[in-house]
């Protein structure tokens, strides 16, 4: 078995998995704008669609928004506390009959003939942390597909920024009075992570180079027995959408949610999500700023792809 799959499986099924991912939008800003774009283009895109692959669907953000919208949807996920949680929230939201729970990893989808979905989505990176497989994910994910499919993965453009921002995500922090555990490790952490910084170049290279994220320490790390976060692939623009045209894929569109709100402090981004009206503007606008095709690079955590087959 590869490490990805291996340290994904860890990662991802610590207990608490579950409720902390299901809380996310109620937690960080980041999420807020990343969710309500993928949203807003899966709502624009679903003529036609009645049956939809969710892979890496966690606690059924996306799972559960389709199902309400119609659709027949198949949640297939690596971990059980998020198969969990997302049971019981589409349970309270009445669409549990419309959804199949599925458990399993990206690398292995050869339980689903090909054409087997409208549609095939996997948001918020999975795919990046199945490298070094990521391109036969990709390739997967489109031959189970019928019409079309729908991606975010890491940018590696977008990545970059954080090696020189130790305090990249307290930008995106909604409440800080919060209880979630990594909040408060990053409000405490703030002044020492900023002190003991110092920008590694050789680093910054090494990832716009290779795109990748972790690795030799990773392994480490678990093979000692902790929870490592998983190997990152990190793609460039182009390369998604060389890889997505090999597959079959046209019409493709790319965007990168999370690129507008990334140059706007934290102060005003809680004033702007505390206020419903300029919230509602807020996120309108950062849509149609992030689907211009000259940024989706440096979306805040990822770049999205969707396109017909």
């Amino acid at each position: 078995m590869d490490y990805s799959r291996k340290i994904a499986e860890r990662l991802w099924n610590q207990p608490d998995k579950g409720e902390l991912e299901s809380r996310r939008e109620e937690t960080y800003i980041d999420d807020i704008i990343q969710k309500d774009h993928i949203e807003r283009r899966l709502l624009e895109n679903l003529e036609g669609i009645e049956t939809v692959f969710d892979g890496g669907a966690g606690c059924g953000r996306f799972s559960i928004l389709l199902a309400k919208r119609g659709c027949r949807v198949t949640h297939f996920d690596i971990s059980q506390p998020m198969i969990d949680k997302a049971k019981a929230l589409a349970e309270a939201e009445g669409v549990a009959d419309r959804i199949t729970f599925a458990r399993g990893a990206l690398e292995d989808l050869s339980g689903y003939a090909d054409g087997a979905f409208d549609m095939a989505v996997s948001f918020d990176a999975p795919v990046s942390y199945t490298y070094p497989n990521q391109e036969r994910v990709v390739g997967e994910l489109a031959r189970i597909a019928k019409k079309r499919i729908m991606l975010s993965v890491s940018s590696r453009l977008g990545s970059l920024p954080y090696l020189a921002n130790p305090i990249q995500k307290n930008q995106f922090i909604l409440d800080g009075r919060s209880r979630d555990p990594f909040v408060k490790w990053l409000i405490a952490n703030r002044e020492k992570a900023v002190r003991d910084f110092t920008f590694d170049r050789r680093g910054a290279e090494k990832l716009l180079s290779d795109g990748l994220m972790g690795g030799e320490a990773e392994i480490a790390e678990y093979e000692r027995g902790g929870t490592p976060w998983c190997i990152t692939y990190t793609f460039m623009p182009d390369e998604l959408e060389a890889l997505l045209r090999r597959f079959g894929v046209k019409n493709i569109q790319m965007s990168g949610p999370g690129a507008y709100a990334r140059t706007v402090p934290n102060e005003v981004l809680v004033k702007i999500m505390n206020d419903p009206r300029q919230k509602a503007d807020f996120l309108a606008f950062c849509y149609r700023f992030d689907s211009d095709p000259h940024v989706c690079g440096m979306g805040k955590d990822n770049l999205f792809a969707m396109g017909d087959l």
